[in-house]
């Protein structure tokens, strides 16, 4: 493979370079993933990539290369779509709440399966928490299948669903920036088709492209911006919330934009311990779910097909999962 032709190609700058065909991204990709690439190259493909921004053609052929390579997951049988939560930024101002959103959600009985990092690079990341709540990630492939179907939740490390895009990913480290890969893993999809991706981003561009890609991919996923990148709806104002399916966008929410009246009920501290012992005071209804998140779990039950419409969610959250109307 002639790397120094997509260099040329892609490294000419923000107003010089060209996109790569969806064929062509994927070939290289390909080859990223599979450490086919020298060292020298790879940087500057990475680095090429950065200064252009991706498009969402090459984005779509990134893609294709991983599912190749990514782990194939059995949805459990349950009257659910299983529901994929990508966590790989943690806490650093904000208490981690994908733990309580991935808990809530198996207390229903749909299918929860957790991804992302173990390391964390001096954050709360959402291991940490439910390290402290004694759920472990799983070690094998087999782990995560069984504790999917006989529980209800997993927690994967992605050095086991895909180990070339954990790679790429840990080139950050190397690089001092961010790279495809940081976009990539919030679209991963282990059940090839047949799960509910919670995507989250924190920019709008980047909020664009994934849309986009779900709508490319016939994805079904609910699309947000993220809480410090983490796919929770923030407690103290919630963000637009969308239902991508069928090819097509549908706003559940639309974000708040209005100054709080009160703050909610949150974490004493961000650290691991705090975090847990609130989210288990929550699960006890010892205080009540911030409604943001109430939103959030009745968006998840209603586009996993939990729930026959968005109402009905609503009022199921409100009733079961803390006995007031924060959902509606």
């Amino acid at each position: 493979m002639n790397f120094a032709q997509y260099i040329k190609e892609i490294g000419r700058g923000a107003e010089g370079s060209r996109d790569l065909a969806v064929e062509d991204a994927q070939q290289l990709y390909a080859a990223m993933l599979d450490g086919g690439v020298p060292d020298l190259e790879l940087g500057a493909l990475l680095l090429s990539l950065r200064i252009k921004g991706e498009s969402l053609d090459e984005m779509l052929g990134f893609m294709a290369a991983v599912d190749e390579r990514t782990l194939r997951l059995e949805s459990p049988h349950a009257r659910a779509r299983p529901v994929v939560l990508p966590t790989y930024n943690g806490a650093r101002k904000e208490a981690n709440l994908t733990p309580l959103l991935a808990l809530l959600l198996q207390r229903f009985g749909v299918p929860v399966l957790v991804h992302g990092l173990l390391e964390g690079y001096g954050r709360v990341t959402t291991g940490h928490v439910f390290r402290e709540l004694g759920i472990m990630p799983a070690a094998t492939p087999t782990q995560v299948q069984v504790a999917l179907d006989s529980g209800g939740l997993a927690f994967a490390p992605l050095s086991l669903l895909c180990p070339g895009l954990h790679t790429q990913l840990n080139l950050r480290g190397r690089l001092g920036v961010r790279n495809s890969a940081h976009s990539l893993v919030k679209l991963l999809d282990p059940f090839h088709g047949e799960g509910l991706l919670v995507a989250a981003a924190t920019h709008p561009d980047f909020i664009d492209l994934m849309r986009g890609m779900l709508q490319a991919r016939g994805s079904h996923g609910l699309l947000m911006r993220g809480t410090e990148g983490e796919p929770y709806a923030n407690p103290k104002r919630r963000p637009r919330l969308e239902y991508i399916h069928a090819g097509g966008a549908e706003t559940l929410f639309e974000a708040e934009h209005d100054s709080l009246r009160a703050l909610p009920c949150l974490p004493e501290g961000i650290d691991a311990a705090s975090t847990a012992r609130w989210t288990r005071r929550v699960l006890d209804h010892q205080v009540p779910l911030p409604k943001p998140l109430a939103n959030q779990l009745a968006c998840c039950l209603y586009a996993s097909g939990y729930a026959g419409s968005l109402n009905q969610a609503k009022a199921i959250v409100a009733v079961e999962a803390n006995g007031s109307a924060n959902a509606a």
